[in-house]
């Protein structure tokens, strides 16, 4: 039996080993493929073939958790002194028409600055702590708002007197719950107009420590609230 020869074409009687015209040997070793185990399993007939799983012997790849709080953690400055001007102004001016105790109205302008703030930025941009902090500014601006407002309703609407007759009745009535003489005479002090500028500059600050306490208080819960309802 007869095969051409691999090297020249010419025919070689089998079993010989190399070829008469050219000399080329004609054994040849095939060296096989290495074969890569295949993973039997029970796959339903009416699977695509396009759809079956692909077994790869790589160790798998993990890929590292969405950090929520880096996300959150910075603040729009710019976006937040807008918003929060906002609210402080809405509040003050509530305030300023007697709708509104000043507690109630700082309570609202935290409520409402970071309110205003959720709603044109990402979803993950209010926590506790941005919240908190966006009141603060909210409380300060509502402070310097509400003051503001104060002193132009004494200097055009001559309010002046009224706001000393009601403090002079909070210091009649607050001077009959006690029959003690050095308290009668500290109330008496505080008639004069020194004591009621005194009065005053006390009112202020008082004033001041609510509207960064409470509008930041506000804040922070309202941050909490909507944080959490973001939380996937």
């Amino acid at each position: 039996m007869e095969h051409p020869c691999h090297q020249c074409g010419r025919s070689v009687d089998e079993g010989k080993p190399f070829c008469a015209q050219c000399g080329s040997p004609q054994i040849r070793v095939i060296i096989p493929e290495p074969m890569v185990p295949v993973v039997a399993a029970n796959v339903p007939a009416d699977i695509p073939a396009n759809d079956l799983p692909v077994f790869s012997l790589d160790p798998p790849v993990v890929r590292p958790a969405l950090n929520i709080s880096g996300l959150s953690s910075a603040v729009d400055w710019p976006h937040a002194l807008r918003t929060s001007a906002v609210a402080a102004l809405i509040s003050a001016l509530v305030m300023s028409l007697g709708l509104m105790v000043p507690l109630l109205a700082a309570l609202g302008a935290g409520f409402l600055s970071v309110s205003l703030y959720r709603r044109r930025s990402s979803p993950w941009s209010v926590t506790a702590r941005s919240g908190a902090q966006i009141g603060a500014l909210c409380g300060l601006l509502f402070f310097g708002i509400a003051s503001i407002f104060e002193t132009v309703a004494i200097a055009v609407f001559h309010t002046g007197g009224q706001l000393r007759q009601k403090m002079l009745e909070a210091l009649q009535q607050a001077a009959t719950r006690s029959s003690d003489p050095q308290v009668q005479a500290a109330f008496d002090r505080l008639k004069t107009p020194e004591g009621l500028a005194v009065m005053l500059v006390l009112g202020l600050i008082v004033l001041f420590i609510i509207s960064i306490v409470a509008s930041s208080l506000a804040g922070a819960l309202t941050g909490a609230v909507l944080g959490r309802r973001n939380r996937p």
